[in-house]
This record gives structure tokens, C-alpha cells and sequence, in this order.
């Protein structure tokens, strides 16, 4: 028997989210919270960067597919999983599956990085592609799911995925300095950021980062209703592009969430090689954005997520020929 009843009816609790720890024990990492003095002086206040880039399949995304498909039903395993996602999701979907032994289809755009769609398909998935901004990718995830009788994993519309993605923020608030008081989360339709601003409720303010142009939570948390991004593809930031927030995410967004902030492309990019330089560590844009808006954005010492580090070659150099943030 599946653990939940009904995964796309309400956000996961506190305790939802403790059990996707246990579950993950021994099979996520427990991603390092970085510091460095010359970043701080970069940034003029002090930065602790929650390394998701190093988790298993390079990304925070693990933590939420692995608890999902750990928490099936086996008759559920048996069938097999399919999923919708720019990449990020994708590998951890396809990851987890191949460990725990359950077949998976992932749906993809067309244009996603070919480095995402390579590892996918390595980690043993098979991929469906559509055409972003022409197919709707929900109708095709739909009809897929049910032609070949898969469970469907959404990328963060899920209480299942929103619990493993809080687990980060239980790490946070057992190794973040007790004057800290505020988190900046990478934000696409909200997955991380919610489970993560769940989990840290009572500790510190988790606020949502997104990248100029794509700036839909920003946007709904202004307006009180969900808003939609005018496009759906063509930025630097692709793996936190999202159409708009999650049914399921965006409540606790509104009232759970600080305000969002908005980046551009320029500080993902200058955020990336600041944390080459200061932390040895590879970041995607999207993976970015976070520690762009601790950089650029004044405000008190932050703790940040760095969400994500699967990034093609040719984007990872631009990062490094970016102009270094100020105070460096």
C-alpha cells in the first residue's frame, strides 16, 4: 500500500516530510553548508550556501523523486513512473527508479540541454520529447501516463516530491547559525521553496528567487492569485522555467514565503563564477539565482540554496568570463 492517499490534495506537514528524511537516509547525501571569507566580502554580509549542486544526480530534485518512489505501493513500483521535467527532475526520477528497480518515461522538452536529456537516458529512462511553447506538456504527460499505465511524478505539484524537497530545509536548521534568520531558495513552480520554507516554519524566513523575465511566484505572491509566465522557454535559467506556481505550492508561497526577488542573467552568471572561485563548486544558472540575489540584493547574513549544477560546457564558460561581483 502507497504511503499516501491522495499526493495532489494538500501540501505535505512537518511530519510528511520528517518521514521522507528516514526514507532518504542512506540514499540522498547530506549536501555540505558552505562558507568563505572572500565571498562575504563580495557579497558585504555573511553567506552560507546549502551545496544541493553536489546531491546525488547533481540536484536538489533527488530528495523529492526518491521519496516519492520510495513510498509506493509495489504493485505502483511494479507498473513503473513517468514524469515531466526540463532535466533536473528527469535524472532524478530516472536515477531512482533504476534503484529501486521501477521502470520509468520521462516527458522532456525538445530544447532542453543536451546534457540532460544525455543523462537521462543513462540513468536508464526512456525519453518522450515535446515541443515547449507549442504541445502542452500536461496533455502529454497525461496521455502518455495512461497509455502505458505509469504513476504519474510531478515535478512539484506533489506532496510526495514537496516532503523529500523539505528534507533540505531540515538540514539547514540543524547546521545554520542561530542568527540567521533568512533563506533564499532558486524558484521554478515552487517545490523546493515551499517544502524547504515548511520545514525551517518558526526558524528563519525562506524567500524565492527567480530570474528576470520568468518571475511568476514574484508576481502571484503580489497579486494573491497564481499568475502565469507570457512564455514558457528562452531563458539562461532554463531548469527553474516554469509555467506558473503549483496549486499546491503557491498557498504556501503567499503565507508561509518572504517576498520573492528577481534576478538577471548577468548576476546567475556572475553568481556562478563567484561560487567556482570562492567554493570550488559547479553551479547551473537556474542553480544560481539564490546566490545571485545574495550578491547583488542588500539585505542581513542569508543562508542560500545552490539548487543545481548540470550545466552544458559552453554556459558554465560564460559563467566564468562573467564580470566578478562587487567586493570581490
Amino acid at each position: 500500500m502507497s504511503i499516501w492517499t491522495d499526493p495532489f490534495a494538500a501540501a505535505p506537514t512537518l511530519d510528511d516530510i520528517r518521514a521522507a528524511a528516514r526514507r532518504l537516509d542512506g540514499a540522498a547525501r547530506r549536501t555540505p553548508l558552505l562558507n568563505a571569507p572572500l565571498l562575504d566580502r563580495a557579497a558585504k554580509r555573511r553567506v552560507w550556501v546549502k551545496a544541493e549542486c553536489l546531491q546525488v544526480t547533481g540536484s536538489f530534485k533527488f530528495r523529492g523523486a526518491y521519496a516519492t518512489l520510495s513510498g509506493l505501493a509495489p504493485e505502483e513500483r511494479a507498473r513503473g513512473v513517468i514524469a515531466m521535467s526540463s532535466g533536473n527532475h528527469a535524472q532524478a526520477v530516472a536515477h531512482s527508479a533504476a534503484l529501486l528497480g521501477c521502470p520509468s518515461a520521462i516527458v522532456m522538452p525538445h530544447d532542453a540541454p543536451a546534457v540532460k536529456l544525455e543523462r537521462t537516458r543513462a540513468y536508464g529512462a526512456e525519453v518522450v520529447t515535446y515541443e515547449r511553447g507549442v504541445e502542452d506538456r500536461d496533455a502529454v504527460l497525461a496521455r502518455e501516463a495512461e497509455a502505458r499505465g505509469m504513476t504519474v511524478v510531478k515535478p512539484y505539484d506533489d506532496a510526495r516530491v514537496m516532503a523529500g524537497q523539505g528534507t533540505c530545509g531540515l538540514e539547514i536548521g540543524e547546521e545554520m547559525p542561530d542568527d540567521v534568520e533568512e533563506v533564499l531558495v532558486c524558484c521554478g513552480g515552487g517545490g523546493l521553496t515551499a517544502g524547504t520554507a515548511l520545514a525551517l516554519e518558526g526558524r528563519a524566513r525562506v524567500r524565492p528567487v527567480e530570474p528576470e523575465g520568468f518571475d511568476d511566484v514574484c508576481r502571484s505572491q503580489a497579486s494573491g492569485r497564481i499568475e502565469r509566465n507570457a512564455r514558457e522557454s528562452g531563458g539562461l535559467c532554463d531548469a527553474i522555467i516554469t509555467p506558473a506556481p503549483g496549486r499546491l505550492t503557491f498557498p504556501v508561497l503567499r503565507d508561509v514565503c518572504g517576498a520573492g526577488i528577481v534576478v538577471t542573467d548577468a548576476e546567475a552568471l556572475s553568481a556562478m563564477r563567484a561560487a567556482w572561485e570562492h567554493l570550488r563548486v559547479v553551479l547551473e544558472p537556474g542553480g544560481a539565482v539564490a546566490l545571485a540575489a545574495a550578491l547583488f540584493r542588500a539585505g542581513p547574513d542569508v543562508c542560500v540554496v545552490a539548487s543545481g549544477g548540470n550545466v552544458d560546457e559552453a554556459v558554465f564558460r560564460l559563467g566564468l568570463e562573467a564580470p566578478f561581483p562587487r567586493g570581490a
